[in-house]
């Protein structure tokens, strides 16, 4: 009997008859393998356990708690939840139903009911679903692949025009590729036919249009909860069919989905839109429109650190401020290629003057102009514009989300010209300054990825795109980041870093980009004279920091959770008097506190009673409450609350806090 090669991911290598399944291959290896088993990659492709291995091979196996595994596990709990659906609703019909980041959702489109008014889910609806669902995998239904040509894939989704749509349309992503259908069916028990479930003819089994993989079988999920339900446009068009999307989310274990839902509970009590309103931060009024936010007061002072410290570092390492205008000529944007690359994300033009205006959605373009209004020397280079531009994005009011997604926001924006030769030293030095911005303001667990050169179409000489990517390594390399490199995935114009942050409760932000770019100094005819007296290219280098004010602020708040450093907080101390008689020294407390730079306020005792105005400000988050009586006033102390700690510190001399509160603000902690 012929036999093939396989090879495991730490390079050994093993004989199997041909024909041996990854499944096979496991259980040989061992038996805990085998009951972790989800799937496997067979020379990097994923495939179902019982897929045949005829020649020699790279294979390694899946397991339900990688990442590769939870995809699995989360596309095949979406295909029980829509056998669910469509066993509990006779005549529903049923979309697309992909894996998402923690979870997983399905689009139907229910029939009407018999007043002819749409039908939608309800919340007892889901009840009726998650037990259906259980019921199904509790029956061990296996996954079972079927492979046919379009007519007949036509034919049995005759009753599902989506169905029919994505195989018309040759889907490859889902199930239907270059005249061949795959579909994957769920045989049921016997006497477990429900009615109003598409059947493979001849058999008793739910059907779904799939390329797959899935699970053995569905007794292999169970780990799974359904969120909620939203409406979403078919193919996400607003002409289309509404449909109504059921959302879950799908683990390895129940113990892994509890820590899941814990975090959603945590992630809910830190949505900064919630916190911006209770802390009186920000607001988004309706008279503004959607995606637009006004910053109180109280917001807007720690805006005023965020921007100030950031530009007292922009500073010190030598960056050159600039402004720019919120409005420009169409003619910019057409140089830039914006117009042609991404008119869709621009606001309609203004006319004005026989010319068209519009809203930046860009700071770069109008930076380049401004190292071209005059001829440049190489012992200028490397140039560091900075600026903190406001720009303007047209984004759908679907994806619009406070502060982390809006319509006008500002980019602190730098664009560094260099050198070909200034490359490595000067992106080494940018991803060092930017990881030390963002530790200061608290975060301490980084990860990178890094875009290298697309195949096919780019710009820029093969020496330069080596250059930049070994920069990029070599900057990664020295950072100590972990990182991953995605393959051709970096833009035309050039390679990139991606910089990913994880806050308090382990969410995973990208906020960070190093671009490198030889696209705009071509478009822009941008040169400097070298050394030699002859004309050369620079090479252009893109660097968002907070990658937006608005949307690091966002992330700020939930960081914290509204209670931020003493640096950042908008007070910082609040003096309150036990009693009128204590309002004078309570006074010259909040002055003594302002002159010294602080941000302090005075809340006395016609306000409420004393105890009512420290459960007041520990709502407010405030880092310092003192309290001042008789004895303070006598002694020149006051009585310290330190947001979080058990007991008040009482007789703390005013001088001491004084001192202890500037080396808590220098220290930026």
């Amino acid at each position: 009997m012929a036999e093939v090669t396989v090879k495991l991911p730490d390079g050994s290598t093993r004989q199997y008859p041909a024909g041996v399944t990854p499944g096979e291959v496991a259980a040989s290896i061992g038996r805990r393998l085998a009951d972790a088993a989800v799937a496997a990659q067979v020379d990097g492709v994923t495939v179902d356990l019982d897929r045949q291995i005829s020649d020699d091979a790279d294979v390694a196996i899946i397991t339900a708690d990688s990442a590769d595994g939870l995809y699995v596990l989360r596309h095949s709990t979406a295909h029980v939840l829509a056998q669910a659906v469509l066993d509990l609703f006779p005549g529903a019909r049923y979309a697309i139903g992909p894996p998402i980041a923690d979870g997983f959702y399905y689009d139907f489109e229910l029939p009407a009911r018999p007043d002819g008014t749409p039908a939608h889910f309800t919340e007892a609806d889901l009840e009726r679903i998650d037990a259906r669902m259980r019921e199904i995998i509790g029956e061990a239904q296996p996954f079972v692949r079927e492979e046919m040509d379009k007519p007949a894939g036509l034919e049995l989704f005759a009753d599902q025009p989506f169905k029919r749509e994505i195989i018309e349309g040759a889907e490859s992503t889902e199930g239907a590729e270059g005249g061949v259908v795959s579909v994957y069916r769920n045989p049921q028990p016997s006497g477990a036919v429900s009615s109003g479930t598409p059947r493979a003819p001849g058999s008793a089994s739910f059907v779904d249009l799939c390329r797959g993989p899935h699970v053995p079988h569905t007794k292999r999920l169970g780990a799974f909860k359904l969120m909620k339900v939203a409406g979403a446009y078919w193919r996400g068009d607003e002409k289309r069919p509404m449909l109504q999307r059921i959302y879950g989310t799908a683990w390895a274990t129940k113990k892994d989905l509890e820590e899941h839902l814990h975090r959603l509970e945590e992630a809910e009590r830190r949505d900064h839109r919630k916190l911006g309103v209770e802390l009186d931060l920000i607001s988004f009024p309706d008279e503004l429109g959607g995606g637009l936010a006004v910053w109180h007061p109280k917001g807007a002072k720690i805006r005023k650190q965020m921007e100030d410290f950031s530009r007292a570092e922009h500073e010190a390492a030598n960056y050159e401020f600039v402004v720019t205008p919120h409005l420009t000529k169409a003619n910019l944007f057409e140089t830039s290629g914006h117009l042609d690359f991404y008119a869709e994300g621009m606001y309609p033009p203004m006319e004005m003057e026989g010319a068209k205006y519009y809203p930046k959605p860009m700071n770069c373009p109008m930076h380049c102009l401004i190292y071209r209004s005059r001829t440049r020397s190489y012992r200028e280079l490397p140039l560091r514009l900075f600026e903190f531009g406001t720009v303007y994005r047209y984004e759908r009011s679907g994806v619009l989300h406070g502060l982390l997604r809006t319509r006008g926001f500002t980019q602190d924006d730098s664009h560094i010209y260099c050198t070909p030769d200034q490359i490595v030293p000067e992106l080494t030095s940018l991803l060092g300054f930017v990881l030390r911005i963002l530790r200061t303001f608290g975060f301490e667990h980084f990860e990178a990825e890094l875009s290298t050169r697309p195949e096919g179409k780019s710009v820029g000489a093969d020496e330069d795109w080596e250059r930049a990517t070994e920069a990029l390594h070599e900057a990664l390399r020295q950072s100590g980041l972990p990182y991953t490199v995605a393959e051709g995935e970096g833009a035309f114009y050039g390679p990139k870093i991606d910089v990913h942050l994880k806050d308090a409760i382990g969410r995973r932000w990208q906020l960070s980009t190093l671009q490198v770019d030889f696209n705009h100094p071509i478009r822009f005819d941008l040169t400097y004279v070298g050394e030699d007296n002859e004309r050369h290219r620079p090479i252009m280098i893109h660097r968002a920091l907070f990658g937006s004010v608005e949307r690091f602020f966002g992330i700020l708040v939930e960081h914290y959770a509204g209670a931020f450093p003493t640096w950042l907080a908008p007070v910082q101390v609040q003096v309150l008097p036990v009693a009128d008689r204590h309002d004078d020294y309570a006074v010259r407390v909040v002055d003594r506190l302002a002159s010294a730079g602080f941000r302090a306020e005075l809340t006395d005792a016609t306000h409420d009673t004393l105890g009512a105005r420290v459960r007041k400000g520990k709502l407010e988050k405030l880092p310092y409450l003192l309290v001042v009586g008789d004895s303070d006033v006598e002694g020149q102390t006051v009585g310290v609350n330190v947001r979080g700690a058990e007991r008040p510190e009482r007789d703390v001399p005013l001088d001491d806090f004084v001192a202890r509160l500037a080396a808590e603000v220098a220290a930026r902690s």
